[in-house]
């Protein structure tokens, strides 16, 4: 990371190019996530009831405490490292700390929302079946978002002001640096 914060990212099309695969490899992800959601449930809580509590009329099983328990087990570990590494990247965008603050902490918290919802409904009832389906929206959301904003610090202009916390007012002057 020393590229971003020392300014060289602009000089480095390598790690730009790492950063452009990684966020098509996430977007591809994002893509395999909502197709895995709506092959199980839809966007109406009884889907989501039917799925977690089961439905004897569809000859639906409700899912077990041992098939949660692995799901989730398994979510924590990958959605924390791929928040980890699409978030640290909010952290050399040229916006206000609390716009990234936001973008930091909102998809950690709609993938525990998103996680805990399942179990929630399972194990608390129908009620929180539309909790599932909002946490679903807002993680798909914030990736989306995520997502497209790496993207977009690769392709600005001045990029490498953008991750070393610089940012010009002076959007007339670009070529000032370079005048001797």
């Amino acid at each position: 990371m020393r590229f971003v914060i020392t300014g060289e990212w602009n000089r480095n099309r390598l790690l730009q190019v790492i950063v452009i695969l990684y966020a098509l490899y996430v977007g591809l992800l994002w893509v395999t996530n909502a197709l895995l959601y709506f092959e199980k449930m839809t966007l109406d809580p009884a889907s989501v009831v039917n799925y977690y509590l089961g439905n004897e009329d569809q000859y639906l099983s409700p899912r077990s405490y041992g098939g949660l328990l692995e799901v989730t087990h398994f979510h924590l570990f990958a959605m924390g490292m791929l928040l980890l590494v699409l978030t640290h990247l909010m952290l050399f965008i040229p916006v206000r700390g609390s716009v990234k603050a936001w973008l930091i902490s909102l998809p950690f918290l709609s993938g525990l929302i998103s996680e805990g919802a399942s179990w929630m409904v399972r194990y608390g009832g129908e009620s929180f079946a539309i909790v599932k389906v909002a946490g679903f929206l807002l993680l798909q959301g914030s990736l989306l978002a995520l997502i497209l904003i790496s993207l977009w610090s690769v392709f600005t202009k001045k990029q490498a002001d953008n991750y070393t916390g610089f940012v010009d007012d002076d959007e007339d002057d670009d070529d000032d640096d370079f005048d001797d």
